[in-house]
């Protein structure tokens, strides 16, 4: 069975990758329960650390709108040329929530 494909960064997410589940809709916003993504850990922390918890949920509830936005294109441009088990700490400002 093929290894899963994270819906950020379009890598294989290989069972010994560090992983997390991201919840489309953020759980502080309604969405406990709601649909969720498996993605990188990088990847999940890259969100985070460019994102509020609001603009998460009114306009980045997908990934296809998480990949557009220009704040994502430099960090998916680079996780790119990583092996799909990398991972380091984001260098974001460190995680907001609003």
């Amino acid at each position: 069975m093929a290894d899963p494909i994270c819906p950020l960064c379009l890598r294989p997410i290989p069972p010994e990758a560090k992983q997390s589940l991201h919840h489309l809709i953020p759980r502080l916003k309604g969405g406990k329960g709601g649909p969720v993504v498996r993605l990188h850990q990088i990847c999940h922390n890259e969100i985070h650390a460019r994102f509020t918890e609001a603009e998460l949920a009114r306009q980045f509830s997908t990934p296809e709108a998480l990949r557009a936005d220009p704040r994502l294109t430099g960090f998916l441009d680079w996780v790119a040329k990583r092996p799909p088990t990398f991972h380091a700490r984001s260098a974001g400002k460190g995680r907001r929530r609003r």
